[in-house]
């Protein structure tokens, strides 16, 4: 599914959809095309990009082809997805410990489609951080 979002293929072309967008969260997608987990997330993305549509638009980028970004956000996991509002970063509480981006995949995409609105209502008010209305910590599940 990931023929079917918009890639971005060097830096500067990340940089100016972080930049162009003044009104919308910018959500990327950092990893590799061919990964499995990639595949599924790309899918998921697909999924919400229409009902989203209105306050998120959704990107991809391959970081085996634009490596400028690897070491500055620390993608080393094979699926990253982050959030942009108006050239900033906002973080994401989501109980894992790293509040930087998402590295997992989730089970459904409604779960998705609320953390992108709660990531949307933050950025708007002004806060860097949003917290996320799920809980992913494993202190509950032993």
């Amino acid at each position: 599914m990931s023929y079917l979002l918009p890639h971005l293929h060097d830096g500067w072309e990340v940089d100016q959809a972080i930049l162009s967008e003044k009104d919308k969260v910018v959500i990327i997608r950092f990893g590799h095309d061919g990964d499995r987990t990639c595949m599924k997330m790309d899918e998921m993305l697909f999924q919400i990009a229409y009902p989203i549509m209105n306050f998120a638009r959704i990107y991809l980028v391959d970081i085996s082809e634009v490596p400028d970004f690897n070491n500055m956000y620390e993608l080393f996991d094979p699926c990253n997805v982050m959030f942009f509002y108006r050239n900033k970063h906002i973080m994401v509480d989501f109980g894992t410990g790293n509040n930087y981006k998402l590295n997992f995949l989730l089970p459904d995409k409604q779960e998705l489609i609320d953390i992108v609105e709660c990531v949307y209502r933050a950025a708007v008010k002004g806060r860097g951080l949003a917290v996320s209305p799920f809980d992913y910590s494993t202190k509950y599940r032993y």
